[in-house]
């Protein structure tokens, strides 16, 4: 039953497995020794930066009523409380958190920081031993080779999630099980089974995208459970698939993009190509759909010099792909909102800023927002590429007309954000759920944390017994 069309890049029915035998072995042999040092500080950022959005994450809803669910015995916290669960309900809920928002990073499995960094925080609930901060520098970073080396195998980012499924929820469980596989010191073997294993726990479809449920805020935790339950089962002794990538009926790859994609990308350029400079932090609280054409209408006002005001028409030439994903304006929901690129725009032009406090409810009900949202149009175009970023055209009220196209987003390695504005954007998010002073003692602790012989304090540092800040709305 297998498909003929998933490149091997070798002519043998068992390629495969060999690669990810490959990636296993790189993932559990790697030190920090083995990685350059744009690398370390890149991961260091993004470790902050997932931080800040599980902290702000937990005054949402979602996060609220995921809690509630999870019984109080254990010996995981959860963030922003002093309440202990045990490890796989900590997965879950703070998993919920850190992607709640759309302000976790992007690019990976996609958002990788959010699937990975509860499953780590969980496990490290149960270690004995101390943890040092190279060894979860090096699990951060084996969880971001695999999270987005499983999604180039499968066709990458376009034909995954063009398939309806989306790659967090899917190829998340394996990221996460590779980060806690190597933050326990699982060798070779056991790391290949708990990655393999973890295709069992693989789901999440888009069908969100057309109501503004709220199901894609679950995606992320149940990546982080479903890694971490992995992990925990191989080294109870429970075996993973073993030919679960080669081209075999039930394989992950014939199953999720029907036998597409390129199963060599699984181990390609190892500890050359480093997984993690592929993501992307989120300056904006929006889907990342809407990222490139926010930073096309701010690099028009700059450079012409005119005001948002003098805006009459904002056009956008996009591909139907992001068209279905981002093009529909659903205001009612917080998670209909951060899917709208219209109303990312909107709130742009309105506001001069698109962070979390733009998603508020007040503002999504604002009377400039509803003036100006009929202004942008969308003329999606079959001609482009499915991933490509969208043409945008501002017309001005004295008539003249600037189009603009940004490649690549804020955040990239292409067009980086200052390492200052990802510190201050994790200080405002983490003193939504902390005081000042445990948000400064976080962030040092994670930007020194592969010096630290023991991080298992790191969890502690997260909790609170203070008051509960509101719900955002």
């Amino acid at each position: 039953m297998a498909s003929n069309t998933l490149s091997t890049g070798e002519d043998a029915p068992f390629a495969g497995s060999r690669h990810i035998e490959a990636l296993a072995g790189f993932c559990a042999g790697l030190r920090l020794r083995d990685l350059p040092a744009r690398v370390v500080q890149r991961t260091r950022l993004h470790l902050l930066d997932t931080l800040g959005a599980m902290l702000a994450g937990t005054c949402s809803a979602e996060f609220r009523i995921a809690r509630n669910l999870a019984p109080a015995a254990g010996r995981a916290l959860l963030l922003g409380s002093a309440r202990e669960v045990s490890p796989r309900d900590a997965a879950l809920v703070n998993g919920v958190a850190a992607h709640v928002f759309e302000l976790d990073d992007c690019g990976g499995c996609d958002h990788t920081g959010a699937v990975i960094l509860p499953a780590m925080l969980a496990a490290m609930a149960e270690a004995d031993t101390p943890v040092r901060g190279e060894d979860f520098l090096c699990a951060v970073v084996a969880g971001y080779e695999v999270g987005r080396r499983v999604l180039d195998a499968s066709g990458g980012y376009g034909v995954h999630n063009g398939a309806g499924w989306h790659s967090t929820g899917t190829c998340g469980p394996l990221a996460a099980a590779a980060a806690v596989a190597r933050l326990r010191g699982y060798d070779a073997e056991a790391t290949r089974q708990a990655i393999s294993l973890a295709t069992s726990f693989s789901s999440g479809l888009w069908a969100f995208i057309h109501d503004g449920s709220q199901a894609k805020k679950i995606h992320a935790g149940r990546a982080a459970e479903g890694g971490l339950l992995a992990a925990d089962l191989v080294r109870a002794g429970i075996s993973g698939p073993g030919r679960v990538f080669d081209p075999v009926w039930g394989g992950f790859f014939e199953c999720f993009v029907q036998g597409q994609g390129e199963v060599s990308a699984l181990s390609r350029d190892l500890g050359a190509d480093w997984m993690i400079e592929r993501a992307s932090l989120k300056p904006y609280a929006a889907c990342r759909g809407a990222h490139s054409a926010v930073d096309a209408v701010a690099d028009l006002l700059a450079e012409t010099g005119q005001s948002p005001a003098a805006i009459r028409a904002i056009d956008l030439r996009l591909s139907p792909f992001l068209m279905d994903m981002c093009g529909t304006a659903r205001l009612d929901t917080l998670a209909g909102a951060q899917m709208s690129l219209g109303y990312a725009l909107a709130a742009l032009v309105t506001f001069g800023q698109v962070g979390l406090a733009q998603y508020s409810a007040a503002m999504r009900n604002d009377d400039r927002i509803n003036a100006l949202l009929p202004l942008i149009r969308f003329h999606p175009d079959a001609a482009m590429d499915q991933m490509s970023e969208p043409e945008v055209t501002l017309t001005f009220a004295d008539g003249t007309q600037h189009t603009a196209m940004v490649p690549r987003a804020t955040g990239s390695t292409e067009r980086p954000m200052p390492e200052a504005d990802i510190q201050d954007k994790f200080r405002q998010l983490a003193r939504m759920a902390l005081p000042a002073e445990r948000v400064a003692g976080v962030a040092q602790l994670v930007l020194g944390i592969d010096d630290l012989a023991d991080c298992r304090d790191l969890p502690r540092l997260l909790s609170t017994d203070g008051p509960e800040p509101p719900v955002f709305r």
